[in-house]
């Protein structure tokens, strides 16, 4: 903490000279090594403190400014060492605003009254009418989200968790802002009721109200021109430009949102991003994309969501008010103009195309096409599993987290097979098959969860199910096999044992996390017996998240057990072989399937419109030009050689374990 003095009359004097007033001097303070020279036309009303003015700020195209204070009236502020402040038209009250920062041609920045700077401020997720209200703050992360508004039948954990959030709301409630280092201020309207972390930018903002910046060094926030925010909270890395406007929201960490896109009772977390189009009380689990101006998300739950122009999703029950409720599990796309009448659930990694009006449930048959044919929803089950989109997409996402900031909200599972969507698909394939033997085998179309599914789509789904399912357990299986050493079957079967108990039983996604359900489950008796603090509950998330392959491990033992009929310890090499045998036939026909649906990519029909004014031969050159060929494709040699290197390492351990079977014969 600095130490302040009083001005000397040789420094009111000079302050005077150089058209600063005060109210009364006496309650301006400074630092012992004040200057007065950099300070002009100033007003100073209540008690200031200031610092030191010495260094000089570089603007762009080579423009230099010193540090001090000019043209503005200051209310009851502390300004700190080297800050720029100049033309604040009407005035600075109650802020606090530290060393480094530039503050040039804003209208207003005040702090009215205590403020709890947008923590605390309840936002209607999902429904519009309420009931699933939550407290917004700085610390919320996805998981804790998704409890708190899926979880209502839990009625006390939900009231111990507000308890929580409100009081951590309370410990922020101040009358003084912060403006911290090294932030950027520049040509904007009001900031009223705001908190500021460091190394933010601010540039021609027109209006933040009640609301915290959580910016920091490693990853800053930036707020573009024309912004409008009330009631926010903006976590780090975030960008919001462009005329946006959120009202009522919490925008995660390294999301983007811009180009006039509208946000209203809506939640927002890791790496989301929002263009152009509008969004109302919806959850948008880590990386919702919405990047088209005519696309209207309401009333959902989405996560990994990519969603086409034109899509929209509505609730025409308004005897009772509007429900306006469904979710979009994790990976799902939404094709142009597709519409979804809620409530419905669209299982994980789906695609949506036309409009759907019949409130389906698919959320038990994942990695499927939802398709509207004259008015009737058809169900593909299974095909995304085929798809080289679907793959693009599991490969881009780590890519492209654009979270720096060392403390990361959100625990993200990047992985597209896991015991929760390989769980999903075990259960889809009872579900086929008792399709198959309740309505015939024969049936042209069978009906589920009000849609249709042809004959061969049912039998296809089937098929891809399995091979998915034995890619996901010969995964699992080599996995353990490549990080352990064993000279006999018996080291094996010790080795391959379980290191944990947890991870059996049913498997869930709390947008991003994906955990066994009894760990949430043992969550909510601690959080009801009062034993967890917020940061616990971050720990606990965490801890699951970095345990994710032991628990992993420990589902996938028990459906290799189910699956073949005996337990581990009394597994034998040949049962060894053939699963891993499986694996690596597994895996070459899902990818020859992905082959397959690349080679779609270079097709004759995917030529159209190249080489407008050539011959045949000159439109294929005019397409390989422009997008390369399809034997030299980045994407397709990735698959080639994903076969050729699992195929390989399928093998070696294949050969591993007939050594020990040798030796034994010996």
């Amino acid at each position: 903490m600095p130490t302040y003095r009083s001005l000397s009359e040789k420094e009111i004097a000079t302050l005077t000279v150089y058209g600063c007033t005060a109210e009364n001097w006496s309650n301006v303070q400074v630092v012992e090594d004040f200057s007065p020279a950099y300070v002009s036309n100033v007003h100073f009303s209540g008690s200031n403190r200031l610092g030191k003015f010495e260094t000089i700020f570089s603007l762009s195209g080579g423009l230099q400014k010193h540090a001090g204070i000019f043209n503005c009236v200051l209310h009851n502020c502390e300004i700190g060492d080297n800050v720029f402040i100049d033309k604040i038209n009407n005035y600075i009250a109650n802020y606090k605003i530290d060393e480094g920062t530039y503050i040039e041609n804003v209208n207003l920045m005040l702090v009215d009254g205590p403020s709890k700077f947008g923590n605390g401020v309840k936002v209607p997720v999902m429904n519009e009418c309420g009931g699933r209200k939550i407290p917004i703050f700085d610390q919320l992360s996805a998981p804790l989200a998704y409890i708190l508004i899926l979880y209502r039948y839990r009625p006390l954990a939900i009231q111990q968790l507000l308890k929580l959030i409100d009081d951590y709301a309370t410990m922020q409630k101040s009358s003084i802002g912060l403006v911290s280092n090294n932030v950027r201020i520049v040509n904007c309207g009001s900031l009223i009721n705001v908190r500021i972390g460091s190394h933010a930018v601010i540039e021609g903002a027109s209006l933040l109200h009640n609301g915290s910046i959580n910016s920091n060094e490693r990853a800053p926030v930036f707020i573009g021109s024309g912004v409008k925010c009330n009631d926010f909270i903006l976590n780090s890395g975030t960008s919001v430009t462009d005329s946006t406007l959120i009202s009522r929201c919490f925008i995660g960490q390294g999301c983007t949102l811009g180009k006039q896109f509208s946000a209203l009772d809506s939640l927002f977390f890791s790496n989301c991003e929002g263009m152009h189009g509008e969004a109302t009380a919806i959850f948008a689990g880590p990386f919702t994309v919405s990047h088209h101006k005519s696309t209207l998300l309401i009333g959902g739950m989405f996560s990994f969501l990519n969603a086409g122009s034109g899509t929209n999703q509505s609730n025409h029950m308004y005897k009772l008010g509007p429900i306006h409720q469904g979710i979009c599990e994790r990976g799902s796309k939404t094709s142009s103009d597709s519409y979804l009448l809620w409530p419905a659930k669209i299982g994980a990694f789906s695609l949506v195309m036309g409009r759907h009006y019949k409130h389906s449930d698919t959320s038990d048959l994942p990695f499927s096409y939802l398709i509207e044919n004259v008015g009737e929803s058809f169900l593909v089950p299974g095909v995304n599993l085929r798809s080289v989109g679907t793959i693009r997409d599991a490969q881009k996402w780590p890519k492209r987290d654009n979270r720096n900031d060392t403390n990361k909200l959100d625990q993200i599972n990047f992985n597209l097979l896991s015991p929760y969507t390989v769980g999903k698909m075990m259960k889809a394939i009872d579900i086929l098959q008792n399709l198959q033997r309740n309505e015939g085998e024969n049936t042209e179309i069978y009906t589920y969860q009000n849609c249709s599914i042809k004959n061969a789509s049912l039998r296809n789904g089937i098929v891809y199910y399995n091979l998915a399912v034995r890619k996901f357990l010969g995964n699992s299986l080599i996995s353990r096999l490549k990080s352990i050493e064993f000279k006999n079957i018996e080291e094996l079967i010790t080795q391959l044992k379980p290191d944990s108990v947890k991870g059996l039983g049913d498997w869930i996604d709390l947008s991003g996390l994906i955990a066994p359900k009894k760990s949430i489950e043992d969550l909510m008796l601690l959080v009801e017996n009062g034993t967890m603090n917020i940061v616990d509950i971050q720990h606990y998330f965490e801890n699951i998240h970095s345990q994710y392959s032991l628990y992993e491990w420990t589902w996938a033992t028990e459906q290799i057990e189910n699956l073949w009929g005996k337990s581990m310890d009394k597994m034998q090499l040949i049962d060894l072989i053939r699963i891993v045998e499986n694996w690596i036939e597994s895996v070459v026909k899902l990818d020859q399937l992905i082959y397959n649906d690349a080679k779609k990519e270079f097709d004759l029909n995917s030529q159209t419109s190249f080489g407008v004014d050539g011959n045949e031969e000159q439109k294929h050159q005019d397409f390989e030009f422009v997008r390369g060929s399809f034997d030299n494709n980045p994407f397709v040699l990735g698959v080639l050689n994903h076969i050729k290197t699992k195929s390989e390492l399928g093998n070696e351990i294949i050969d591993r374990l007939k050594r020990i079977d040798n030796h034994l014969k010996k």
